[in-house]
């Protein structure tokens, strides 16, 4: 087995996995900062590491604590910040500040978060680029009243999302024409 094998083995005992995540090769420090088995001291040393995929990887694990993910939500790197966003434990005060990001895919990732704020949802669903529409349109928790708006878009696969998100009423599609 190599350290990579060995850093990604949920079974490899914290020691182990401590002494990899300062390991040379980024990515056997990628694969440990993926493995849920990591501490969370471990975790928040790798969210300032030099190499951008292992930030992701943190920011992607689902053990990171929130405040280290609130610190990952300001990186340089926008697919840092697009992890931030898809991570269910981000906090929603982060989700909003994030809704605002001048990268498109960050926001589009805010947009399919199911703990993003309804007022959030509402504003996404105005935004200029149709794959954020098309995520808010997806995403299940968001209101009727802007799924209905949004059956009514310029662009086929916004309408489309919106018309199969389970949370539209049938009803609505004998009121809009497509």
């Amino acid at each position: 087995m190599n350290n990579y094998d060995i850093a990604s083995n949920r079974d490899t005992p914290e020691g182990v996995l401590v002494k990899l995540s300062t390991d040379e090769d980024w990515e056997v420090r990628e694969a440990v900062a993926k493995n849920l088995s990591t501490p969370v001291i471990t975790l928040v040393r790798l969210s300032t590491d030099k190499n951008i995929d292992v930030r992701i990887a943190v920011a992607k694990n689902h053990n990171t604590l929130v405040n280290v993910l609130v610190g990952l939500s300001t990186d340089k790197d926008s697919d840092v910040r697009m992890s931030v966003a898809n991570n269910r434990n981000t906090p929603v005060d982060v989700l909003v500040s994030l809704s605002t990001d001048e990268h498109p895919d960050v926001r589009e990732f805010v947009a399919f978060n199911r703990h993003t704020p309804m007022d959030v949802l509402a504003k996404l669903s105005n935004d200029d680029n149709s794959n954020i529409r098309t995520a808010v349109a997806c995403n299940l928790q968001t209101p009727v009243e802007i799924l209905k708006n949004l059956l009514t878009d310029e662009v086929p696969s916004v309408m489309m999302a919106a018309r199969k998100n389970p949370n539209t009423p049938i009803r609505v599609f004998n009121v809009v024409s497509f």
